[in-house]
């Protein structure tokens, strides 16, 4: 028989695939409201971390690599340079999930902004390496103010629409994710 908490981790992993797809899909309609000067969030990594530092094992490695590469096709950027950092900062945070516990929210809110702004730099020093074209560093630190801003509504839709809590001290103890 398959424990009740294995097929709760793949229900939310598909959940999180579902709102990738959601994000994705509405990200590429063609919408335009108002004059388009400000770039809206990203909603994809915003849930990614909100996630990370809740439960873990929700975001595999895998899973949230390959659906970022998703993203890095079809919105047309350097092929897994996004994605791989992205990666790499959601790994930064699965290791502080221990101590992120019995973090405050506007400290943990600090910790994933700090998280973004380096996510952002590190991409644009890398295309700037390779001489890719780039958006203006305007557009790149308003998504990310507006991503820092959509945070906090981003932990209460995972929390009280999707049920995804901070795990307990009792319970990464009986799983063994104890730091």
């Amino acid at each position: 028989m398959i424990e009740p908490r294995v097929v709760k981790n793949w229900l939310y992993r598909g959940g999180f695939a579902l709102v990738f797809m959601t994000v994705l899909f509405f990200s590429i309609l063609p919408l335009e409201v108002g004059s388009g000067r400000w770039p809206g969030p990203d909603l994809v990594l915003a849930f990614a971390f909100a996630w990370v530092l809740r439960r873990p094992s929700y975001v595999p490695l895998f899973w949230v690599g390959c659906l970022f590469l998703i993203g890095d096709f079809v919105y047309m950027r350097p092929p897994g340079l996004w994605a791989g950092l992205s990666v790499l900062a959601l790994e930064f945070l699965r290791d502080r999930e221990g101590t992120s516990r019995d973090m405050p929210f506007l400290v943990e809110w600090a910790t994933v902004g700090v998280v973004m702004l380096g996510l952002a730099v590190l991409y644009r020093l890398t295309l700037g390496i390779f001489m890719v074209e780039q958006t203006s560093l305007g557009l790149v630190i308003l998504q990310q103010i507006s991503t820092f801003c959509a945070y906090p509504f981003v932990v209460l839709i995972s929390v009280k629409l999707m049920g995804v809590t901070k795990i307990s001290t009792a319970e990464a103890e009986l799983i063994g994710q104890t730091r």
